[in-house]
């Protein structure tokens, strides 16, 4: 992906290195995996991940403050260029529709965090918050995604995911996931899901309308920057989480979208670039 040299956001707070504590955890990310996991299957999968749970939770005790590493610092100035891209990209689409945007900060963090939503820690994979509009990830977890879970890795990778983040902070600036919870209140459990995967599915759309922004504004795709998207996409799919840790999957359960799922949406907004056709809503009705 080529993103040295373009302009630098203002809204990325770098904790790492900071002395941190807590072992509260909130989920809602793109791949919020352990926590995700433990609240879809409960019961035996429950007991099955405990141990891994447990062993993030002993790395977010306490830590003495540190000076960043020069990869660290590089990784800094790469999340805040996609940030100022993701600024960009989608003030113009808000100007557009004669909407205005406002934008959203980044954490970075290491082992735990507090928030708005509360406590975290890096088994919740990187979420965003709605409470203080803030996108939260430790970039640990990108290493897990490759090495646990099969995605390519590469920085495009890593894009992806924040666009999918900040396409829940459009979501929020547009009243979309209000809507949703809103819409949730006294459906069943199935029901409710269904719901919240049309969520994660148009932050996925979003993703990829940002996207086929960025490469027009910036060019910044490179060969094989897509087929990264498109694997981390397919490695955190309900279906492919559920068949690597348990060996089965039940559909009922899913809250994010089957890979496929997630794969069409993307494309679709990167094909697109029209946020008029990402209505993921439209066949629950």
């Amino acid at each position: 992906m080529k993103w040295i040299g373009r302009r630098q956001s203002d809204n990325v707070e770098d904790r790492r290195g900071m002395s941190s504590g807590g072992k509260g955890i909130i989920g809602g990310g793109i791949i919020g995996i352990i926590i995700l996991l433990l609240n879809l299957f409960g019961g035996e999968n429950a007991q099955m991940l405990t141990p891994v749970l447990e062993q993030f939770n002993q790395q977010s005790t306490q830590t003495e403050s540190r000076p960043l590493t020069e990869k660290e610092l590089e990784e800094q100035k790469f999340i805040e260029t996609i940030l100022a891209d993701n600024e960009d990209v989608w003030t113009k689409i808000f100007q557009e529709n004669n909407l205005q945007f406002k934008e959203p900060g980044l954490v970075l963090f290491s082992n735990a965090v507090e928030t708005a939503c509360g406590n975290a820690t890096s088994s919740s994979g990187p979420f965003y918050c709605p409470g203080d509009q803030k996108v939260y990830m430790d970039l640990v977890f990108f290493e897990e995604l490759k090495t646990r879970f099969g995605a390519q890795g590469g920085d495009f990778a890593t894009a992806y995911v924040i666009a999918h983040e900040i396409g829940h902070h459009v979501q929020t600036l547009l009243g979309t996931s209000g809507k949703m919870r809103q819409m949730q209140e006294g459906k069943s459990e199935a029901e409710a899901n269904k719901l919240s995967v049309a969520l994660e599915l148009q932050a996925d759309f979003y993703a990829g309308v940002w996207t086929h922004y960025n490469q027009k504004m910036n060019a910044i795709l490179e060969e094989g920057d897509l087929d990264e998207a498109l694997s981390a996409a397919h490695a955190v799919g309900d279906d492919a989480i559920q068949s690597k840790i348990q060996g089965h999957i039940v559909p009922e359960s899913f809250t994010h979208g089957t890979s496929e799922q997630r794969k069409y949406w993307f494309m679709k907004g990167y094909k697109t670039g029209d946020i008029k056709q990402g209505d993921t809503f439209a066949e629950l009705r």
